[in-house]
């Protein structure tokens, strides 16, 4: 046992109602897991998660949700998570060899009537991540952490196709209702594998889900308050795990015309990284506005200040990608070149979409090293602010 973790054996514990938002990625999902992974070494390997509400979206959601299932014991949770990615491939989460996506293509692009007309369309099927999530994961756990106290709430968001809202299903402890806000919900409900595999549909990309009698997609879409949920379901501090590679410098050379791959890669970037940093800058606007109100005046007018802490990559993840594009199955290749991607472009939608275990493996050891980088920041964030 290292110095380091004896020291924070006995280390207070997080104060109450801290919350994790674990953002979009796809396949860049796996850095989360890494940072996540230094954060548990900081506590007791038998101790429960440090966090009372956990919100995701999109792959971040399914990563929120098995975590959710092992509130009880943070560190077999992520050693659990740890491992699916850790042997992840493509054909886990899309069919991907050449008649799978040929198939998928003609349903797209023929009038032809399907075996099950109500079948959303889109570039790829994912029918084999919802067989994945369905063989690793016991969503009963869920209410059974809440009903323990190892954990207030879980949320997942998803986007409606019908209302164009942000709708966050979320199970909480009773005295936690329902919401109403501009172009936003929540909506309290037994999540399922349905509700996963909206959150994480990306658009164009995977199939819409439908959930009751509407279809939801990828959760990112319209949310443009991605930290309300977690405030609605009762955070005071938010530790925010992201994806988003860095801001690019600004260049003076010439560039060539966007590939379709470049505008995909680049409207991904918008989706998952623009409406957090645009959520941040509010709150912390908010936060300085509360300051210059004394206690009786903040309790008067219903707001608290919301803490945050941002964790991101700290190294460009389509400069990793660029380098495992071989792995790729042929027929993904094939597609991605139609679309402008090959091994010489350097573009982000490769990184949301390579889900390979040799890519998973060098996100998490990124995600790793930056968790530990920050791990005392984190502890003083959870447990003395």
């Amino acid at each position: 046992m290292s110095l380091k973790f004896r020291q924070h054996q006995a280390s207070p514990q997080p104060k109450p109602n801290s919350a994790i938002v674990l953002t979009g990625g796809g396949a860049r999902a796996a850095y989360q897991v890494g940072v996540l992974k230094a954060i548990s070494e900081c506590f007791p390997g038998s101790g429960r998660l440090p966090f009372d509400i956990i919100c995701g979206t999109s792959a971040g959601a399914i990563n929120g949700t098995a975590l959710s299932c092992y509130a009880a014991n943070f560190r077999l949770g992520i050693k659990k998570i740890e491992w699916v990615w850790r042997n992840f491939e493509t054909a886990k989460v899309y069919h991907s060899d050449l008649r799978g996506i040929c198939r998928q293509l003609l349903l797209n692009l023929l009038p032809v009537k399907t075996a099950q007309p109500d079948q959303a369309l889109a570039v790829l099927n994912n029918a084999p991540l919802k067989q994945l999530l369905t063989s690793l994961l016991d969503l009963s756990r869920i209410e059974r952490n809440i009903d323990r106290g190892f954990l207030k709430a879980v949320s997942v968001s998803a986007s409606s196709y019908a209302t164009g809202n942000s709708v966050c299903f979320f199970q909480a402890e009773p005295e936690i209702g329902d919401w109403y806000r501009v172009r936003r919900r929540g909506v309290r409900t037994p999540l399922t594998f349905q509700h996963l595999m909206a959150s994480s549909a990306l658009p164009m990309v995977f199939p819409a889900s439908r959930i009751g009698k509407r279809y939801y997609g990828d959760g990112s879409i319209h949310q443009l308050a991605p930290l309300s949920p977690a405030i609605h379901l009762g955070a005071r501090r938010i530790l925010v795990v992201g994806t988003s590679d860095l801001p690019d410098r600004p260049s003076t050379s010439a560039m060539p015309p966007p590939s379709a791959a470049d505008i995909a890669g680049h409207l991904l970037d918008t989706i998952f990284s623009d409406s957090l940093r645009a959520d941040l800058e509010r709150l912390q606007r908010i936060n300085n506005t509360l300051a210059m109100l004394s206690r009786a005046e903040q309790q008067k007018v219903n707001l608290f200040p919301i803490h945050t802490h941002v964790i991101n990559p700290s190294t460009e993840l389509k400069d990793l990608a660029a380098p495992h594009y071989p792995r790729l199955p042929s027929s993904v290749k094939v597609l991605l070149k139609l679309l402008g991607a090959n091994p010489q472009t350097n573009t982000a939608l490769l990184s949301y979409l390579l889900f390979e275990k040799e890519y998973c493996q060098q996100l998490i050891e990124l995600g790793y090293r930056d968790g530990l980088q920050q791990r005392q920041a984190v502890l003083h964030f959870l447990c003395d602010k």
